[in-house]
């Protein structure tokens, strides 16, 4: 298979830019589950963002070695004590370096203005784009984008109309995701920035129009897991190659919810590009965690001293938004450079993986799912017919994807006499470029057009066929390959339609020949046999070199690990006695309960989706009252929850609650039905997030719920074998943070009731961050350390979400 990793080519980015030049480049497991951390003391008081230094806790070397991750969170955290080291579950309050919405825009601006909030805190902070819908030609879709505009001009911040790109691709190219910042976006592919070193994550409307609002929101620091890559990248195989073996064979949620961090020798990292990185970074998504982010290293550098130059250069193009030689310069580099930021040595993590990138080989995602990674080779024995293909998007759309994609036309015509080959017969391929910008590139290089002579459909920079919307989606019954980051069912176009994800080159030959094939024979290396990969750092112990003193921290390590996962293993969780910190009290803001009891009903399931909470159907009616919300709660999951479930009961779930769309209602409709605290094994990123802004607390206690099942299920051997029929998610849901859909629901075998009264009493002492269940009355009696709730966060609960949070705000800023 021909690859793209050898010769590496500097990009032009307009026609009359530099010339290019050539680079060359070198191109039975187990897993433990990530252990509960309880958060460090915490005491972040709300501050007003204008008059807080955000560097100011840089000053002070931390007492605790941090992650990349912790440190970039800490830089823009208002409000901490001088000695805070923020670490993984620490609550803060955030004020990222920029907040970018897309087609939400509008839903956002309303939600904004019903705070009773007329400007913006920050208009240097905010980024509009519109980039999902850019097809759709009708009234009432320009009418929206015409509000979008005229909204943004009026609140005078940076605005990129349809047509102009994919957001994320502008925040990264036009220098909003800069490396050692935090940049949000309400989109979940907002892990893209990680790319360049930027800490980026996905927010909800209601965090999206608070930071517009007052500048901030809150937010808790995710277990951070480290993936080491070791290796060099072969010949053929690309940054696609790896997320998408990374989602495949790391396929049990080993970093769902997690932040990630990249790590690597200098050589191995060489061997990953920024294009490569960006694309990895984008469907660390598809992963199941919540930010993916590369070192600030050699790479980086140059490559921002490409982007500095040709700003510099090309400063008057119309292309070349106004301000985007303010944000891109050598002086920035230079002053970056001069204080680079990276992971503290002796830093810990919540989990460690690895992979050797050296024995991977091409590989494609699905049909239908990214859990599912297959080998290319494996695929072309298969002779699977291909009716669509797809190289659009923001993972794999920039102008190198587009080249890689068009040399595989281009090296067909250097044996047929220069004539490009058409496309197989019946197959539609269609082209969309990440951004204008990338689009120009490939004019220039003659890439775009080979694909077009070739028989390709162009459409507009935006996102297009990747999310469903607009032309050449899949018809039932048909077969596509596209080179996006998302295939489950029905997510471009039909459910009866299959979808495949691979490179730009394995997508471009497979349109060429008619079906899944790469543009070259892949030749294994010698003695290879399967990937690499597993838990740890994969550096072999006899290749190891440490120092002494590393010797010692690595066997404290172990020993911290073997108690930890004998606590977890005997006890069921981290603490579960009265005399860990017994004297360490939480303040508990006026307001808010310093106790919180009710008898336990348990939901004995898994994967309980927002749907499964609240109907998708009810989900975009205004109408809804609080009574029929609350006969509403839970019943897509159990009918009978409703009759069963009481004012003031302690709702129990399984593992990762609230998977699926972000829709607030799964939180308000909890609240409807007068239940005050849901707990869990694990909870869903957006329905935590949603659950706070709407003044819903939860608690997770993994323990709670293996006790419960203990008591009240049967397993079998197939535990989780009953599974919930699948979910339609309504079609406004595009217009959200476009989630992944839920996992499959999944309830224990034995269990015989969906919904049950357990008699157990379940106590949240908030004072002292404690939970204390007594298992019926003559069960027995236990208690857990939790970790604190801060009082950043109980302010917004006892104020009743966020929503009236900001609006206390803005009156107070009267």
């Amino acid at each position: 298979m021909l690859g793209r990793t050898s010769t590496i080519l500097l990009r032009r980015r307009f026609p009359s830019a530099l010339r290019l030049h050539s680079l060359q480049l070198s191109q039975t497991r187990s897993y433990h589950p990530t252990p509960h951390r309880a958060q460090d003391a915490f005491h972040a008081q709300l501050s007003d963002s204008s008059t807080a230094a955000l560097l100011s806790t840089l000053s002070t070397a931390p007492k605790i070695p941090q992650t990349l991750t912790e440190k970039i969170v800490q830089r823009y955290s208002l409000g901490l004590l001088a000695s805070k080291t923020v670490k993984s579950g620490d609550y803060v309050t955030l004020s990222p370096h920029h907040c970018m919405t897309h087609d939400n825009s509008w839903p956002v601006a309303l939600k904004f203005m019903s705070m009773g909030a007329t400007r913006i805190h920050d208009k240097k902070q905010i980024v509009m784009t519109l980039d999902h819908d850019v097809q759709n030609k009708s009234e009432s879709n320009l009418r929206k984008y015409r509000q979008i505009g005229e909204f943004a001009q009026n609140q005078g911040v940076d605005f990129y109309p349809a047509g102009r790109g994919i957001g994320h691709q502008i925040m990264v190219e036009e220098g909003y995701a800069w490396p050692g910042t935090m940049a949000v976006a309400s989109d979940s592919h907002s892990n893209m920035y990680g790319g360049v070193g930027c800490l980026g994550t996905a927010v909800v409307r209601t965090d999206a129009a608070s930071i517009w609002a007052t500048g901030k929101t809150w937010w808790q620091v995710p277990p951070i897991a480290k993936v080491t890559f070791n290796g060099t990248l072969p010949q053929g195989v690309t940054g696609k190659d790896v997320i998408v073996a990374l989602c495949g064979l790391f396929s049990k949620d080993e970093v769902l919810n997690h932040c990630i961090e990249f790590a690597g020798s200098k050589e191995t990292m060489r061997s990953l590009l920024v294009d490569d990185r960006l694309t990895i970074a984008n469907m660390t998504t598809e992963w199941g965690a919540l930010t993916g982010l590369f070192p600030i290293d050699s790479v980086l550098q140059r490559w921002l001293r490409y982007k500095a130059t040709e700003v510099a250069l090309y400063e008057n193009s119309e292309l070349i938004d106004g301000t985007t030689h303010e944000r891109i310069t050598h002086a920035r580099v230079d002053e970056l450079l001069a204080n680079p930021m990276s992971a503290d040595k002796g830093a810990k993590y919540d989990k460690y993986l690895y992979l050797d990138l050296s024995t991977l080989s091409p590989y494609v995602s699905g049909p239908n799912s990214v859990k599912v990674a297959t080998p290319l080779n494996e695929l072309v024995a298969q002779n699977i017919k291909v009716d669509k293909a797809y190289l659009v998007s923001c993972t794999n759309s920039r102008a190198s994807d587009l080249a890689a994609a068009a040399k595989v036309f281009k090296d067909v015509a250097e044996t047929n006499g220069g004539k490009i080959p058409k496309i197989a017969d019946g197959v539609e391929f269609y082209i969309a470029a990440a951004s204008m910008p990338e689009q120009l590139t490939a004019e220039a290089a003659g890439d775009w057009q080979a694909m077009l002579d070739a028989g390709a459909k162009p459409l507009p920079a935006g996102c297009g066929p990747c999310i469903g919307l607009g032309t050449g989606l899949l018809e039932p019954g048909e077969v596509g390959i596209s080179a996006s980051n998302r295939n489950f069912k029905g997510r471009m176009g039909s459910t009866d339609a299959k979808a495949y994800l691979a490179s730009p080159e394995v997508v471009a030959a497979s349109a060429l020949y008619g079906k899944i094939v790469g543009p070259g024979a892949y030749d294994p290396p010698e003695g290879w046999k399967g990937v690499v990969l597993g838990e740890g750092d994969g550096i072999k112990e006899e290749d190891r070199m440490i120092t002494a003193d590393e010797a010692f921290e690595k066997v404290i390590g172990q020993l911290d690990s073997i108690i930890s996962t004998a606590e977890s293993d005997i006890l069921g969780g981290p603490e579960t006695s009265e005399t860990v910190d017994p004297d360490r009290l939480v303040d508990v803001l006026p307001g808010f309960p310093e106790k919180v009891t009710g008898e336990i009903v348990f939901c004995d399931a898994d994967n309980i989706s927002t749907d499964g909470i609240y109907p998708g159907k009810l989900t975009y009616q205004d109408d809804v009252s609080i009574e029929d919300m609350a006969q509403a709660c839970m019943k897509n999951y159990d009918p009978s929850f409703s009759a069963i479930a009481k004012q003031g009961d302690i709702l129990v779930a399984g593992f990762n609650f609230g998977c699926g769309s972000s829709r607030e209602q799964a939180a308000t409709a909890i609240l409807a039905k007068q239940i005050p605290l849901v707990v869990a094994g694990s909870f869903g990123n957006i329905f935590s997030r949603n659950s706070i802004n709407n003044a819903l607390m939860g608690v997770e206690v993994p323990k709670l719920v293996r006790r419960l099942r203990e008591r009240f299920s049967t397993p079998t051997a197939a535990q989780f074998g009953r599974t919930q029929q699948g979910i339609t998610e309504p079609s406004q849901n595009r217009e959200s943070l476009d989630s992944p859909p839920p996992a499959p629901q999944k309830v224990p075998e034995g269990e015989k009731m969906l919904t049950r009264r357990t008699g157990w009493t379940f106590l949240w002492d908030v004072r002292r961050s404690r939970v204390e269940i007594q298992e019926g009355e003559d069960g027995q009696r236990w208690v857990q350390k939790i970790g604190e709730l801060p009082p950043n966060v109980q302010e917004i609960i006892a104020k009743g979400g966020l929503e009236k949070w900001v609006k206390g705000e803005i009156g107070n800023a009267s």
